[in-house]
């Protein structure tokens, strides 16, 4: 081989030397863009993760809030299934026990004054067992949460705001009211209250 072919074959070389020192040149001049930009692709693809993971949580809070919340319905359902029923038997529960009081009162039928009582009982026992209970209220504080007040009754011998009348019993179910009590609440007498009216303005000129 002459020194020409020597020359031309050293050539493609050195050329192929340049070409790969430039390309590797660029490479290390690219290489921190390029990092960077894996760097905020994989920040944004955390991101989308996390998006992703908080939705999830979110609908499985989702289905759990409407298992309870069915599970809730279906066990109020259940336990308030008979109210319209009960409700429906509360007059006939009236009209025994007001004719307890009437035999009573009059004095006779004792045999038909038992039957109805035994009846009565037999009654209050059945619903008793079903979840409904009698509400106290002759004798109570009014309460507006049980009691419905059909009158004010003037007395000397109860605190005002008692019930002291009872027209029909109100009754409960589990913990719901199935209808209040109907009662008259006591009030002082006309006299008394505006006695304690002037005491009260009195007391007030005083203590000014």
């Amino acid at each position: 081989m002459n020194e020409k072919d020597t020359k031309e074959s050293a050539q493609p070389a050195e050329e192929a030397e340049k070409l790969s020192t430039f390309e590797q040149e660029n490479k290390e001049e690219e290489s921190p863009s390029e990092i960077e930009k894996l760097r905020q692709d994989l920040a944004a693809k955390e991101l989308e993760a996390k998006k992703n993971y908080d939705l999830y949580l979110r609908q499985v809070a989702d289905l759990e809030n409407f298992k309870k919340r069915g599970a809730r319905e279906k066990e109020e359902a259940i336990r308030y299934g008979n109210e319209a029923l009960v409700k429906d038997l509360l007059p006939i529960l009236d009209n025994l026990e007001r004719a307890v009081e009437h035999a009573e009162l009059e004095g006779n039928g004792k045999p038909l004054l038992a039957g109805i009582e035994l009846v009565l009982k037999g009654f209050l026992e059945v619903l008793e067992k079903h979840g409904v209970t009698q509400i106290s209220a002759k004798g109570e504080p009014f309460n507006p949460q049980k009691h419905e007040a059909f009158a004010q009754v003037e007395s000397t011998d109860h605190e005002p705001n008692t019930v002291v009348e009872e027209l029909h019993r109100g009754y409960s179910m589990a913990d719901r009211l199935l209808r209040p009590s109907l009662v008259s609440v006591a009030k002082l007498p006309e006299t008394k209250e505006e006695n304690s009216e002037q005491t009260k303005i009195e007391k007030n000129e005083t203590d000014d």
